[in-house]
């Protein structure tokens, strides 16, 4: 059996949970999601406590079943955090000339490359950015889809990847970037 798979989820006021055909569906104050889970995992709610268990008589092998038991939790537990309190990811641009506007959910990126870059984020995210005299420019994303918000992250860090050697690049608010040293002088 899973460890994380055994763990119950514990369900916060204001969030309620249905299942329908191997769907979970969870609203809260921040939204509402819905996930598929496996007929071979088992999903009961009962006294504000959510479990997981394998179902035996499932024509999945048992290996399959004990990697199905953990991630359907984690996804579960996932939504009902962010339909209760949540998700926030902060990002700032480090580089000369680095600019980001926004105008609702459209962001434009000025990065160094000789044209703007558009990207339209979904619904379901929030944006704010901030551009401050003698400071990085910061954006701030916050959505109740952990899944979704990774992946526009992901998508904003590709257009200018942190690099070691100058440090610019687009980055987390508090990571730190590995930095090397140029070329060594020419030891003759």
């Amino acid at each position: 059996m899973s460890r994380i798979g055994k763990l119950p989820i514990n369900i916060p006021a204001g969030v309620s949970i249905t299942q329908k055909d191997n769907v979970v569906t969870v609203k809260g104050p921040k939204g509402e999601l819905s996930q598929y889970v496996d007929p071979s995992i088992v999903v009961t709610v009962e006294n504000g406590e959510m479990t997981f268990a394998i179902n035996e008589e499932s024509e999945v092998e048992q290996k399959q079943k004990q990697a199905f038991h953990g991630l359907y939790r984690a996804l579960v537990h996932n939504m009902v955090v962010g339909v209760s309190e949540g998700y926030k990811k902060e990002m700032e641009l480090v580089g000369v000339g680095y600019r980001v506007s926004n105008t609702g959910n459209l962001l434009e990126f000025s990065l160094g490359y000789t044209h703007p870059i558009y990207i339209q984020l979904p619904p379901e995210i929030k944006v704010e950015t901030k551009s401050e005299r003698n400071k990085n420019p910061y954006i701030c994303l916050e959505s109740c889809d952990k899944q979704l918000l990774g992946l526009v992250c992901a998508k904003i860090r590709s257009f200018r990847k942190p690099e070691p050697y100058k440090g610019k690049g687009i980055l987390f608010v508090g990571e730190q970037i590995r930095r090397k040293s140029g070329k060594a002088a020419g030891a003759k």
